[in-house]
């Protein structure tokens, strides 16, 4: 899962990307308004966590830019502000979730955890190609009903070749859906993550194929 994590305590902000990557999640981090709606453009992110009282403004005025961009991706807001007339705003401006501030770092996890288990009427709950099955709510793939134990870079390359199953997909895509902003990509580092990830589907018996489409990008298909 990548999140988009947008809050301007340094602090917690470290605390919240820690406890979330110790989830096999990758996290971008913006700490102001004007840096979160650059990163939201991508529209590369399964869920948003979201605080209100930023530098630059207030988050809630950035729902509108993420719904347009990425129309099912789930919103959380943190806030210190908790008093009903608050949490009532944040959720007609559109947030599916509001904690105020201070929680619990276990109840944040568990409504990610509560927004992924919803059903998006805009994927299917999960893609079938050969014997693949995966699962897009929680990034899960087996074959012949046994769980593939992949990192979580290899899984957002197969998660993101997955949902656009039989098309190209360009080479910058896949970056942008696979590292986060401030990681240091060389220039054959997709390459190796894709070729390890060919080396795994073949050995699990997935009958899928990883075509790479010289100077463009990657496709994905069932074996002929």
């Amino acid at each position: 899962m990548r999140i988009l994590l947008v809050e301007d305590e340094a602090e917690l902000a470290t605390t919240i990307r820690s406890l979330l990557e110790q989830e096999q999640c990758i996290v971008d981090w913006a700490d102001r308004l004007s840096i979160a709606e650059e990163a939201a453009s991508f529209g590369v992110h399964d869920l948003v966590v979201l605080d209100r009282t930023l530098p630059d403004g207030d988050g809630l005025s950035l729902i509108p830019a993420l719904r347009q961009r990425n129309p099912g991706v789930p919103i959380i807001v943190l806030s210190a502000r908790s008093e009903l007339s608050d949490r009532i705003a944040g959720l007609d401006e559109g947030a599916d979730d509001y904690l105020a501030k201070p929680f619990a770092f276990e109840e944040l996890l568990a409504r990610i955890r509560a927004l992924r288990r919803r059903p998006n009427e805009l994927t299917p709950d999960e893609v079938r190609v050969g014997r693949l099955v995966f699962d897009l709510a929680f990034d899960e793939a087996s074959v012949d009903g046994r769980r593939l134990d992949l990192p979580r870079r290899e899984m957002r390359v197969l998660a993101t070749l997955l949902r656009r199953r039989g098309r190209t997909v360009l080479r910058e895509s896949l970056e942008q859906a696979v590292f986060g902003f401030d990681d240091e990509v060389q220039s054959n580092t997709l390459d190796s993550h894709i070729s390890r990830l060919r080396r795994k589907l073949a050995e699990a018996g997935a009958e899928v194929e990883i075509h790479a489409i010289r100077g463009v990008g990657y496709l994905l298909r069932a074996r002929a």
